[in-house]
């Protein structure tokens, strides 16, 4: 049948009742967004993760070569399909599962934790915001994620918190990695423009909510701050990020950015500011700079070598001695947020986040909302493997033992292994009427693998620049909102954090970002030390380290116990 390119369609999406008119072709994944609607779709639209699935309840497209590939005859007679790959031809309606959807009761870390003072108390430090006199005054500080939003309303001077407000990033329906985001941006001018202009919409909502919930003006509002890796400061600025896609990664700009608020897209007082953090190099960006500088790794390090790991989808690490930093990112992949895995999803309603398998088999699981399971966040898949390796069900190659293979395993165990229609075997973690069974497969083992072992080779990488082993770390940090939710034995057991550190040295600080975007709010020495920190700490780019790769691959091998 024909169709009229001229004449929008209308899409109605349920259970939302939400709609939209758009010209036929156009993909569902793009129609939800301008629904407000974030469809999940962590492979960036390439058909490769299947996350993004939804029906269509009337004139479903026909599918193309990649929906064929991963939906099975049934589920294509009864309308599913890709979102990111289905184009919209005729007025419709599609309905959207919320397992295709970001969450909002996604589970968003905003709390840090100040292990010690990071700047030093100088007797004439200015407030870098300009307050007027007899009148409220309050700034703003994001924690600009690539996942998520945070923004927390601070009163002015004394920096207190009146509030906090977070979200989904938008940018997500165009890949969960910022290499998809970079991708995005390049296609053209206009591309770049959406990625910025939607972002900026989300923020200065938080920006409304903040100031309904705790009675500011955005008049009121004296400076705003943004603390984000390389590629989120840059699409938020409008910067070129052409040079971000190929070696040797450098940015636009490295210096902290101080402009008027407005000229970032902001309606505040009328001589409010806003001030982007510096970066340090690549991929290492403000965010890493607020992490150094809120957890005062330099200070901690006249004591031992330090080590702090942001762990995410780009994890960056920093490595503190001998009075120098170096800083590195490494794509560990998005397994830590549940994509690419069978049965992964966020740290939302419904997803396993902790795992206990007691000796004789019995499986203990907790799921957020307290509902029944409909998946695995990163937290979990992390306490299933090493539960699983201790049980020897996953050897040191991170290969999963066939049921007969376990000789020793209670017969509770045995039984929750199965080969899948692949003909590999898989763990039944959860199984039930209501709800659908939750398994591990070897794909996911070995996306945890990759994961797992990208973050660990970094970490060894630096620390042979600086001429020291895992033995010689006198104490490590885990930063960001995944690394917060994660159990410290379970880490060590699967090599994501170096197994011969005692546990009293292992510190988690939250979310670091947030806390230096607020510092630099309130001191002008913050700002001094920040701009220091990004200038003074040497980028290790790993991509072009010869040892790099190698370390991968050994980094790879789950530690013996």
């Amino acid at each position: 049948m024909m169709v009229e390119q001229n004449k929008q369609v209308s899409i109605t999406f349920e259970p939302t009742g939400r709609s939209v008119w758009v010209l036929p072709g156009t993909l569902v994944l793009e129609a939800a967004g301008r629904c407000g609607l974030a469809i999940d779709s962590p492979c960036g639209g390439q058909g490769t993760c299947e996350k993004c699935r939804v029906r269509f309840v009337s004139y479903p497209p026909e599918p193309n070569e990649t929906e064929s590939q991963v939906l099975d005859a049934d589920e294509i007679a009864a309308g599913w399909r890709l979102a990111c790959q289905a184009g919209v031809l005729h007025d419709t309606v599609i309905a959207i599962p919320e397992t295709s959807l970001f969450s909002d009761r996604l589970q968003i870390l905003t709390q840090s934790v100040a292990i010690a003072e990071s700047v030093d108390d100088e007797p004439h430090d200015e407030l870098p915001v300009e307050i007027v006199d007899g009148a409220r005054n309050f700034a703003v500080a994001f924690d600009l994620g690539t996942t998520t939003l945070v923004g927390e309303l601070l009163d002015l001077p004394s920096g207190t918190e009146r509030g906090i407000a977070a979200a989904i990033n938008p940018q997500v329906i165009f890949g969960d990695d910022v290499v998809s985001r970079i991708g995005k941006a390049c296609t053209s001018p206009a591309d770049a423009q959406e990625l910025r202009d939607i972002v900026v919409e989300a923020l200065n909502k938080l920006i409304d909510e903040l100031c309904e919930k705790t009675g500011a003006q955005r008049s009121e509002i004296r400076g705003i701050s943004f603390s984000g890796n390389t590629t989120m400061q840059h699409l938020l600025c409008g910067w070129d990020v052409v040079k971000l896609s190929q070696l040797p990664f450098e940015p636009v700009r490295y210096e902290a950015l101080d402009v008027p608020a407005g000229e970032l897209g902001f309606a505040l007082a009328e001589t409010a500011r806003a001030y982007v953090l510096p970066v340090i190099g690549g991929f290492v960006g403000g965010d890493t700079v607020s992490g150094i500088l809120a957890s005062s790794i330099t200070e901690l390090s006249a004591d031992g070598p330090v080590v702090m790991i942001d762990i995410g989808t780009n994890g960056e690490i920093v490595v503190a001695a001998n009075g120098k930093l170096l800083a590195a990112s490494a794509a560990a992949g998005p397994a830590f947020e549940g994509a690419r895995i069978s049965c992964g999803m966020r740290a939302a309603n419904g997803a396993v986040e902790k795992v206990v398998i007691d000796p004789d088999g019995t499986i203990k699981c907790s799921v957020i909302g307290g509902v029944s399971p409909i998946g695995i966040c990163g937290s979990a898949l992390v306490d299933i493997t090493a539960e699983m390796l201790r049980m020897k069900i996953i050897d040191s190659m991170g290969k999963i033992a066939n049921s007969d293979e376990l000789c020793d395993a209670p017969p509770a165990i045995c039984q929750r292994l199965r080969k899948d229609s692949k003909n590999q075997t898989e763990f039944v973690l959860c199984s039930g009427d209501d709800s659908p069974n939750v398994t591990i497969t070897q794909r996911d083992v070995r996306e945890l693998q990759l994961a797992t072992g990208a973050l660990k080779a970094g970490v060894e990488i630096l620390l042979k620049q600086q001429g020291l082993t895992s033995d010689d770390i006198n104490r490590v940090l885990i930063a960001g909102g995944f690394g917060s939710f994660i159990r410290r034995q379970n880490a060590q057991r699967i090599g994501l954090i170096p197994s011969d550190i005692p546990a009293q040295r292992i510190t988690y600080v939250g979310n670091v970002s947030l806390h230096g975007a607020k510092w630099v709010l309130v001191s002008t020495a913050a700002r001094r030390k920040a701009e220091s920190i990004a200038k003074t700490a040497q980028h290790i780019e790993l991509s072009s380290d010869m040892q790099f790769q190698m370390a991968f691959a050994e980094s790879m091998i789950f530690p013996d116990a």
